[in-house]
């Protein structure tokens, strides 16, 4: 379950403190405050969570925009990079016959490498951007075929990974989030590169 004091309130406390002292802030959020009944999301679209975390989550995007009008509220996916994600890791555990579990193949999202996702929040928080901002990658896919992409890029075994559905387990959440992120990418240099790309390479 999510810490609701840490989660939600803790960053309308921060944009309260940034208020004060006249300072940007750049909020980073999640696709979790999303239900996945749309499956295509832009920053138009409200909040609809399902878990928890993605309620306290979207209750922090709401107070921070409410005290602070002028901050950044940067929605971004599953995160890559360099081999030290918790993806990453788990693909790598689960090729190696040492970790259980599965990778699904409904469990649709748009990954964004961490260097892209870094120096695009650098961009916001340096021009007076404000309001929801999308920051995820071109490409949607399955954690299974991300993990197959990671797999081929660090030489291992993409047949050992082994596969399952979201559906049949009882983890809770979206299913299918893919954040739109043109919009947010037309007032960027940086361009937020989709897995296919990022991962044929450990760039």
């Amino acid at each position: 379950m999510a810490d609701w004091a840490v989660t939600a309130e803790g960053p309308v406390r921060l944009a309260t403190a940034a208020v004060k002292h006249g300072s940007r802030l750049v909020h980073v959020s999640s696709d979790a405050v999303f239900s996945g009944a749309r499956v295509h999301y832009d920053e138009t679209c409200l909040p609809d969570p399902v878990t928890p975390y993605g309620a306290a989550k979207a209750a922090a995007e709401t107070g921070i925009l409410v005290v602070h009008p002028g901050a950044v509220v940067a929605r971004t996916s599953l995160i890559i990079g360099y081999g030290r994600s918790e993806h990453e890791r788990a693909m790598h555990g689960l090729a190696a016959g040492t970790r259980d579990g599965a990778l699904f193949t409904d469990d649709i999202r748009c990954p964004v490498h961490v260097a892209d996702l870094a120096a695009a929040l650098l961009e916001l928080a340096a021009c007076d951007a404000a309001g929801i901002h999308h920051l995820a990658g071109a490409d949607a896919l399955s954690r299974h075929e991300l993990g197959i992409l990671i797999a081929r890029r660090d030489g291992l075994d993409a047949s050992r990974l082994p596969t399952g559905l979201r559906a049949h387990s009882t983890l809770p959440g979206a299913l299918d989030v893919r954040l739109d992120s043109r919009a947010t990418q037309r007032k960027l240099r940086t361009m937020l590169r989709g897995a296919r790309q990022f991962c044929v390479t450990l760039a």
